[in-house]
């Protein structure tokens, strides 16, 4: 693995190292981890990386790499950069015979995710986006439940995302993560509904198999100065009639990382919430289940994803670790022309076109005096 992004003082980017590194199937062998040249280097010292793997630029890194014999070379990139540093990298390493692990959301605009799944497409590479709410084990065992009728037929879903760190503006200190993913050149036209109202998006078409056909959305800047929004109601349709609600914020004092969704259908429903990632919570009208990792019967695709045994927590890292072993499996069967597995599955560029189509409608809709926006890719 490259790595684009990600220095010393970066959350995200440790946060990537750490979950590519979990399964002892990747390797970090050079990188480009900030525009500072001086920054770039002392992450790579601090990663014990050669000197003349440690780059300047993402471009220099794909061309000098690329002159490298296969087996030293490196096979793909992971962008760990803001929003706007998204597509220029993974569309050069995809040019030039590379594969892509990228951050989400996956680009800047609709019209840049667009021509990277088009560039995807032509290329025959693997494409892997870090939607990393989906590779935990409980996540995967809703799908299953969904998928195999446990539920019934679905009638609605409820998705939140509140967070709270963003209730004072912080934009204005020295607050690196706020100045970024407030500024609409370097996280795009949304802000909490680009930032975190994807993955609420994302998780909600995952766990159910549906797609959102058109919503209704109300975004707001709270925080007076602020150039983005920093909450968002949305009224949502989703295929075979089933209706949702998605609330996101990053207003909502108090709130730490609270992603939670809720599927109801005829039978039955689903609860789930990110900070407590090991319970799933089963509901009918005589009771509930308490479903937790390796307890009685469990989905292959929850069983796949466990990593410890039963009442030992796993969580953010684990699930992280466990897209980035997937698309590890993935490489490894694209490069050894052997089938893949699909159970070991991870979020793609499609996922990631679907994203940035959610923030396009959802900022059409607020915009519009008509009820409904259609959600157009």
């Amino acid at each position: 693995m490259g790595m684009v992004g990600g220095s010393l003082e970066a959350f995200i980017g440790a946060v990537h190292r750490r979950a590519a590194v979990f399964d002892g199937e990747i390797e970090l062998v050079c990188g480009v981890f900030s525009s500072n040249p001086e920054k770039s280097k002392q992450t790579g010292h601090a990663l014990y990386l050669p000197e003349n793997r440690v780059y300047t630029s993402y471009e220099e890194m794909i061309m000098r790499e690329k002159e490298l014999p296969e087996g030293e070379r490196m096979d793909f990139i992971s962008i760990v950069t803001p929003n706007h540093m998204h597509f220029p990298p993974a569309k050069m390493a995809l040019e030039n015979g590379f594969h892509v692990m990228c951050d989400k959301p996956m680009t800047l605009n609709l019209e840049e995710a667009k021509e990277l799944a088009a560039i995807v497409e032509q290329s025959g590479l693997i494409f892997g986006l870090t939607h990393n709410y989906t590779g935990y084990p409980m996540v995967k065992e809703a799908r299953d439940m969904v998928r195999n009728g446990k539920l019934g037929k679905l009638r609605k879903i409820v998705v939140e995302y509140p967070q709270g760190w963003l209730s004072k503006l912080e934009e204005a200190t020295d607050y690196k993560q706020a100045i970024w993913r407030t500024d609409p050149t370097k996280s795009g036209a949304a802000g909490c509904m680009g930032d975190i109202g994807t993955h609420a998006e994302n998780l909600a078409e995952y766990i159910t198999g549906l797609k959102i056909t058109e919503l209704c959305a109300d975004l707001t800047t709270f925080v007076e100065g602020r150039k983005l929004d920093d909450d968002g109601n949305v009224l949502l349709h989703f295929e075979d009639g089933v209706k949702g609600v998605l609330h996101a914020s990053q207003i909502a004092n108090g709130e730490e990382n609270a992603l939670n969704i809720r599927v109801y259908g005829e039978l039955g429903g689903l609860e789930w919430h990110q900070m407590e990632p090991n319970t799933l919570i089963y509901k009918t009208n005589e009771g509930q289940r308490i479903i937790r990792p390796s307890v009685g019967e469990l989905s292959a695709a929850a069983k796949a994803h466990i990593r410890m045994p039963s009442g030992h927590p796993e969580g953010f890292f684990e699930a992280f670790a466990n897209l980035y072993r997937n698309f590890a499996f993935a490489l490894r069967a694209y490069m050894t022309g052997q089938p893949y597995d699909s159970l070991y599955d991870f979020p793609t560029v499609q996922d990631g076109v679907r994203g940035l189509a959610f923030i396009d409608t959802v900022i059409k809709s607020n915009q519009s005096t008509e009820k409904w926006t259609k959600f157009v890719e």
